[in-house]
């Protein structure tokens, strides 16, 4: 009867006097403070609220229903797809929005909306890969500023995939630790391109330089990370670079002289179409003319994969000397010197580059280690 009441009052009342009542009613409901007979009646009257021209007293109904578990679903879906103000309260707290209904609601909402789901205090696995499909840059931010949104690897390598280009989304996607192998290496190359694309660099080291200098920094980066992925990661990386062209001779050869055994394992795998037990077996006490002709089956020429061989009998010594001080490409270098061959003099000479960049960055990271143990 009061519920019935409080409808014939609604008709003439003035708006603010509908908002507090309706702040009451459902306050009432969400404390559990009207009788179990009554509670369908008062339902009933919160759905008719809904369609109120005044938005305080929609705004009335999401503040009092926002943190409400047993909110009543025809409410609370309207609710959230009310003007922002109204829906904000229910779209960042409401328990009651499944995350089909928060999905749905995503792709039928604006950025607005998007921005708000993304900031809720926990975002689901679901929720965040279809936020990552279809967001745009602001929620994404948000997204993954979010320490309660959990995205799955292959969300963020989609984030990788539409904002490579995007300066302050690829920082937040560099700095997590779950990023894919493959995404983390097509982000690490755009920062190369985007690097490469300034005035200040080109003017400093010279347009004529700056791309092979760009493509260097990019290998050694990209090889780093090839040392710190998780085995999982591997065929997918590796697939990744076979495919943008980023497998050349030099890069394979850093690899193999840097010690990146399981990335170069997984690199000849892919190239060669072998089974995996024979290119390890090869590779781990295969003879000379055996690791010849496996190179060959990765493209690789005849004194280019003559040279890879050599290489590779060099790593195991190596191995066995257990010698930290051992340098794969500095004996390399040394024994291959007097070649004839073009080819193997310039992949020589790629090599050699690339081996003093990465003693440059490991001597920074040792300066770096020094001053902090002093400070």
């Amino acid at each position: 009867m009061i519920v019935h009441a409080f409808l014939r009052w609604v008709e003439t009342a003035r708006s603010s006097d509908r908002a507090k009542a309706a702040s009451v009613l459902a306050r009432a409901f969400a404390r559990n403070r009207i009788a179990a007979g009554d509670r369908h009646a008062a339902e009933m009257a919160m759905i008719f609220l809904l369609d109120d021209p005044a938005h305080q007293v929609r705004l009335a109904l999401a503040e009092e229903l926002a943190d409400c578990p047993h909110a009543p679903r025809a409410v609370i879906l309207p609710l959230a797809e009310d003007q922002p103000e109204v829906a904000a309260r229910v779209l960042l707290r409401s328990p009651v929005l499944a995350d089909g209904d928060l999905v749905d609601i995503a792709a039928k909402g604006n950025g607005v909306t998007r921005m708000l789901i993304a900031h809720r205090a926990f975002v689901s696995r679901p929720v965040s890969a279809a936020l990552a499909e279809i967001g745009e840059e602001a929620e994404t931010m948000v997204l993954l500023e979010n320490p309660g949104a959990i995205l799955s690897r292959s969300s963020l390598a989609r984030l990788a995939e539409r904002f490579a280009d995007h300066g302050e989304i690829r920082a937040l996607l560099l700095g997590r630790d779950d990023l894919s192998g493959d995404a983390r290496s097509l982000l690490i190359e755009k920062v190369g391109e985007a690097l490469a694309g300034l005035d200040l660099v080109r003017a400093t080291i010279g347009s004529g330089r700056v791309e092979r200098v760009m493509r260097e920094a990019c290998d050694v980066a990209t090889l780093v990370m090839a040392g710190e992925a998780p085995e999982a990661d591997m065929p997918a990386l590796v697939e990744h670079l076979r495919v943008n062209g980023r497998l050349t001779p030099v890069f394979l050869m850093h690899a193999l002289c840097t010690g990146r055994a399981e990335f170069f394992a997984t690199a000849i795998v892919n190239l060669s179409g072998h089974q995996e037990r024979r290119v390890r077996a090869l590779l781990s006490d295969g003879r000379e003319a055996a690791l010849r002709a496996l190179y060959e089956t990765c493209g690789l020429g005849g004194e280019i994969a003559g040279l890879f061989a050599q290489a590779t009998l060099i790593r195991r010594r190596g191995t066995a000397a257990d010698d930290a001080a051992f340098s794969v490409s500095e004996r390399l270098l040394a024994e291959a010197r007097g070649r004839d061959d073009a080819a193997c003099q310039s992949l020589l000479e790629l090599v050699e580059r690339l081996a003093l960049a990465e003693q440059r960055r490991t001597a920074r990271s040792y300066a770096m280690l020094v001053t902090r143990e002093a400070a």
